[in-house]
C-alpha cells in the first residue's frame, strides 16, 4: 500500500507514531497488535481490512 501511494516507511513511522522496531516487523509480515494496525489505517486513511488479512492455519 505504501508503494502504491509513493510513500516510504519513514513517512509512516513519523505520521503514525509507531516505532522503527514495529516498522521492521511490518516489513517481515510478523504479528502486529490491533492498536498498531489501527494507527496505520488512520495514517493511510484506509480500512483495517486493506492492510491485513486473516489466515486460518489449520
Amino acid at each position: 500500500m505504501l508503494i502504491g501511494r509513493g510513500m516510504k516507511k519513514k513517512y509512516l513511522k513519523e505520521k503514525s507514531g509507531i516505532s522503527s522496531r514495529l516498522i521492521a516487523k511490518l516489513g517481515k509480515n510478523k504479528n502486529m497488535t490491533i492498536d498498531v494496525l489501527l494507527k496505520i489505517g488512520i495514517t493511510l486513511k484506509c480500512d483495517i481490512s486493506d492492510i491485513m488479512e486473516f489466515r486460518n492455519e489449520e
